[in-house]
This record gives structure tokens, C-alpha cells and sequence, in this order.
């Protein structure tokens, strides 16, 4: 408007003037007023809200009051009163370990707090209570641990009023263990094993004991009163285990005797002496192919081992086929008492018992035996009187000269000869024979295995 009146109105363009004069010491201060420090409250109509908004104010223009950043955005809002996250501790990061590899567990982190913890209680560990021994039942009657007892036994094969018991040694131990069975004169006229029997138990002490010893030292009672090898009704008793309830005479025997005694049993000794007037060194006979008997055999000290598969209805085996581990010991002849034999018989007995843990003693063990695995029988070829001339236990060469059968009317001599080099485990004492008579009875050493 100024600039259309300028070259028209000269009175105009001095008005301008007077106006400029008045107004310019106004528009000074107010200049200078702009330039100080101070703020500016108004916000200037021409800017957009939104460029205010977005813009990062400086530290001395005045900021946004929140009452504003709630009125005009949601999000920012959320942001503004939300608190700050805590400050969290960095993860530990787990080692790579072998898990097949045996370690420690790991130990528990004791919290971090400012507080006096009490200390956690240890639970004591419980104690393993002891193995405690258990009652056993023969025939009827309850043995209690720590007990030595005689029982008596009826294989009920008499007439009722005339039957004679038959007697049983048991001694239980106060300590658990192994079940043993020892067994004698299962022929009548085997004497020997009677009295390794009565020694073994009588030597027995049950508070000392681990296990139970049950001990038979007369089976075949009628034999043993006649001096027969054999039963009553003239039959092997030997030949028929483990018997029939409903069968002949020897077959019930054994059937009364193996269900009521011999199913107790863990481990079996079935002791035997020769027969018909022969005598056997102290030896042990067991079926070498088991291996369960035959680590049973290295438990017997000195004594030898003759592998011996033996023949059907044996205790041994009926025992054997039933899960129990059986030998048969041979000691000396039948009809005698012989010292040697009964003390080598008892000693094997003792060693065994140890091996077994079932009792404690210093024992002295001596060289192991050998195992024969091959035997033979040298039989007569001629009747006559048999002189000796080796002894039991001999060791002999081929063709070395056993013994001479001598013919009382003619006087004709007949030379017996080893057939190959051993030794002289059974052999017939000096009497009168026949033709074909079983002399002397040859083992084949064969090397045994070092005892563990």
C-alpha cells in the first residue's frame, strides 16, 4: 500500500516519515528485547504442531510438559510411564561334558542375600543293617540260628513199631551263609565217612558259624546194623536218587531222604569208601565239565580230583541236576576205620568250609592235588592170592610190576604190570581173587589251574 501512494501523494510521504520517527525507538527496544536470554513463552501461529512435536528441543527452550505427550500420542504416552527394566544377571553357559564320564554332582549356589543363613541339616546316612540268619526246617522241626541240634529221621520203609530212626546233626549259625550237606555210609558198610561226619560237626561252633552244616553220618541205618553195603531188599541205594514216593523199596529210600534233607542243601560232600576189600586214596570225584563243580573241587585241600561223570541215580548227580553243587569223596576201604583217611577226609572239609567264609581259622593251605582226567582199571588175568607190591598213592612207570597172583595148589605166579606210567589212586588190598577181579585202579596226571 506504501509503495502505490509513494510517487502519487507527496503529503503522504511525509506522514510516512513522522510516522517512521515515532515508531523507530519502539521497534528498537523491542529488537533488543529479542536478542536477550530470555525464552519466549507464545508459540508462533505460522509453525505446524506436528513440526514442534518432532523436533528435539535444546536444552535451553522449555520441553514438552507430559500432560501434552499424553494429550497427543498413545505410544509415546506407554513409553513414558513405563519404568525401566531391571538390570538382569548373565546367564551362565553350561559346559560341554561327556555324560558317559563319571563325576561329581554338582554342588548347590548358596543364595546371595545379606541375612545370615542358617546352615542346612545333613541328614545322617541310614545305616545297613546286618544280614540276619534264618530258621531252617527238617522234618518237621524249626532250627533256630545260632543252634546245634540232633534230629532223627524215618524214611518209613519199616514196620511202624519196629522202625529205628535215623539220626541228623544240624548246626545253624548266627550268621547267614551257605547251606552244606554231608552225607555218609549211604552204603552201610562204609565206615570212614561216618566219623569225618562226627568230627566236622562236633568241631562246629553255631555262634562262630556262617550258614548251615546238616550232617547224615548213617543214611542207610540197616546196612550199617547189618554190614551190608546194600539195602534190604539187596539194591544199591546209590542207583536210585532222586527216588519215587510210589516206587520200589530203595526207590521210596531215596525219595524220603532227597526231598526231606537233600532239596536244603546248597553244596553237597557225598562220602564214599572202595568196596569188595579195595581201598581209594583220599579223593574227590566230580564232573570236571561243570564248571560250578569244578571251581567247588579247588576248595578242598589236598585231596585229588578224579573227573568222573558217574552213573545215573548217584546223589551227586540227582543233586547236581537240581541246581546243587555236589561232589563224592572216596577216603580208604570199607569195613575200617582208618586215621589217615579220616583226617585227610575232615581237613578237605575245613578248607572247604573257609573258602566258603562259613567259618574262620588259621589254615595253612599245601600244594594243590592234580586233576585226573584219564583212568583205567588193570584187571587179573588169572584166579589166585594177590600179593602187592607197590602201596596207595604210588607213583608207578609202563611195565613196572604191581603185583603177583599166586595159584595155592600149583604155585603157578602171574606178574601184574602197569599198562602206562601214573599213580595208584585205588587198588585192591592182598586177599583171594578171581579171574577178571578189578586190581588196581591208574590215574593220568593232568596239570590243574592255579588256585585263586
Amino acid at each position: 500500500m506504501f509503495c502505490r501512494l509513494l510517487p502519487t501523494s507527496p503529503a503522504t510521504l511525509l506522514l510516512l516519515l513522522i510516522i517512521l520517527a515515532v515508531t523507530a525507538p519502539q521497534a528498537l527496544a523491542q529488537d533488543e528485547l529479542d536478542e536477550s536470554d530470555e525464552p519466549t513463552v507464545e508459540v508462533i501461529e505460522d509453525e505446524e504442531v506436528e513440526d514442534i512435536e518432532d523436533s528435539i528441543p535444546r536444552r535451553h527452550e522449555v520441553k514438552p510438559t507430559l500432560e501434552k505427550h499424553r494429550a497427543t500420542d498413545t505410544t509415546s504416552q506407554e513409553k513414558a510411564v513405563q519404568k525401566p527394566a531391571r538390570q538382569q544377571k548373565p546367564l551362565k553357559i553350561a559346559p560341554n561334558i561327556n555324560l558317559k564320564e563319571v563325576a561329581p554332582p554338582p554342588e548347590p549356589e548358596m543364595p546371595r542375600t545379606a541375612e545370615v543363613e542358617e546352615p542346612i541339616a545333613v541328614e545322617e546316612p541310614t545305616p545297613v543293617p546286618e544280614p540276619v540268619a534264618a530258621s531252617i526246617s527238617l522234618f518237621g522241626t524249626e532250627i533256630l540260628p545260632g543252634t546245634s541240634t540232633r534230629l532223627s529221621w524215618s524214611p518209613g520203609i519199616q514196620i511202624a513199631s519196629l522202625s529205628q530212626p535215623t539220626p541228623i546233626l544240624v548246626v545253624n549259625g548266627v550268621h547267614p551263609g551257605p547251606a552244606l550237606c554231608l552225607v555218609g555210609a549211604i552204603h552201610g558198610d562204609e565206615l570212614n565217612g561216618i566219623e569225618i561226619i562226627r568230627r566236622v560237626l562236633y568241631d562246629l561252633n553255631p555262634q562262630e558259624l556262617s550258614g548251615q552244616v546238616i550232617g547224615i553220618p548213617i543214611v542207610n541205618l540197616q546196612g550199617f546194623q547189618q554190614g551190608s553195603r546194600y539195602l534190604p531188599d539187596r539194591r544199591d541205594l546209590n542207583r536210585h536218587f532222586p527216588g519215587r514216593a510210589r516206587g520200589h523199596l530203595a526207590d521210596r529210600f531215596a525219595h524220603a531222604l532227597f526231598d526231606g534233607a537233600i532239596r536244603h542243601c546248597d553244596m553237597l560232600v557225598d562220602i564214599h569208601t572202595g568196596s569188595f576189600r579195595r581201598t581209594n586214596l583220599p579223593q574227590l570225584r566230580a564232573d570236571m565239565n561243570i564248571p560250578e563243580v569244578a571251581d567247588f573241587t579247588r576248595g578242598f585241600d589236598r585231596i585229588a580230583v578224579v573227573h568222573s561223570s558217574g552213573a545215573p541215580g548217584m546223589l551227586r548227580n540227582a543233586a547236581v541236576n537240581i541246581g546243587i553243587t555236589a561232589v563224592t569223596m572216596e577216603a580208604g576201604e570199607s569195613s575200617r576205620i582208618q586215621e589217615h583217611q579220616i583226617k585227610a577226609g575232615v581237613n578237605s572239609i575245613h578248607s572247604l568250609m573257609e573258602k566258603y567264609n562259613m567259618i574262620s581259622r588259621l589254615f595253612s593251605w599245601g600244594d594243590p592235588e592234580p586233576v585226573y582226567y584219564d583212568t583205567y582199571w588193570i584187571r587179573t588175568e588169572y584166579g589166585g592170592i594177590l600179593s602187592n607190591r607197590i602201596s596207595l598213592g604210588d607213583r608207578v612207570f609202563k611195565g613196572q610190576l604191581l603185583g603177583i597172583v599166586t595159584d595155592p595148589i600149583t604155585n603157578a605166579q602171574h606178574r601184574i604190570k602197569a599198562q602206562d606210567s601214573g599213580r595208584v589212586i585205588g587198588m585192591a588190598v592182598d586177599q583171594v581173587v578171581m579171574s577178571g577181579f578189578a586190581a588196581y585202579h591208574i590215574g593220568a596226571e593232568a596239570k590243574i589251574p592255579e588256585r585263586n
